[in-house]
């Protein structure tokens, strides 16, 4: 019992240090990566290629982060969006290039978290100061601000696919194979899908607190939805 108290006021002194620390702001970018294509894009669309630009008003990428650890129950579950997805599609190429500033994901929106099966809701204190841990601690964004993802050698005809999706973040690329679910016409490309996938496997270290109690699962479950509208030539 003395051990059980212990590790309860442990655990609370953590989570209160946590709390009050200082919440550090990231900037989002005011351009684009360096490294994104946007010059294929503009000369395919030059040369009379269909292209379709990312409407981030109807795109969403939603990522759910477990708790774990011996005292996950004093810890939350969180869910982290996305929606400001910005790049390009060109179906007849089958290739598409997309882009996600760290600093503007949002975290806990109440509607996310009653999809996702959470029925709990951190308060607004809490979801800043998981925001700010995020950035600063775990995605480092003022050293690595963005998210990049690039598909090629996908087949627009095909309704249903798995596409190689090469994902770069916090300095690391990994290709992914992702099922997914295409519809395209002459106005609209829209793509839809789940994967799963380690944050270790992009060199991110799990957030965690009294030596792995209170922590963050490496496990991470991502659904998305991108739709994009053909830009005239």
């Amino acid at each position: 019992m003395r051990t059980s108290r212990f590790a309860l006021a442990a655990a609370a002194l953590a989570l209160l240090i946590a709390g009050c620390a200082e919440l550090l702001r990231v900037e989002a970018p005011s351009a684009p990566p360096a490294e994104f294509p946007e010059a294929y894009y503009v000369l395919a669309l030059k040369q009379g290629k269909p292209v379709y630009r990312v409407d981030p008003a109807e795109s969403l990428i939603v990522i759910e982060v477990r708790r774990g650890g011996s005292l996950a129950r004093l810890g939350h579950d969180h869910v982290v969006a996305s929606r400001e997805v910005t790049g390009y599609v060109a179906p007849d190429e089958g290739r598409a290039d997309l882009y996600v500033a760290l600093a503007k994901l949002v975290v806990d929106e109440p509607a996310l978290r009653k999809e996702a099966g959470f029925d709990t809701q951190p308060t607004e204190s809490d979801i800043e100061g998981t925001r700010s841990n995020m950035l600063n601690h775990v995605l480092e964004a003022e050293q690595f601000p963005f998210a990049l993802i690039a598909v090629a050698g996908a087949n627009a005809k095909e309704r249903k696919a798995t596409l190689a999706v090469a994902v770069t973040l916090h300095g690391h690329t990994r290709t992914l194979q992702v099922p997914v679910e295409i519809e395209v016409d002459e106005k609209n490309v829209a793509v839809s899908g789940k994967l799963a996938f380690k944050q270790s496997d992009f060199g991110i270290t799990p957030y965690s607190l009294l030596g792995g109690a209170i922590a963050v699962k490496d496990d991470l479950a991502l659904r998305f939805r991108i739709r994009a509208r053909r830009m005239p030539g």
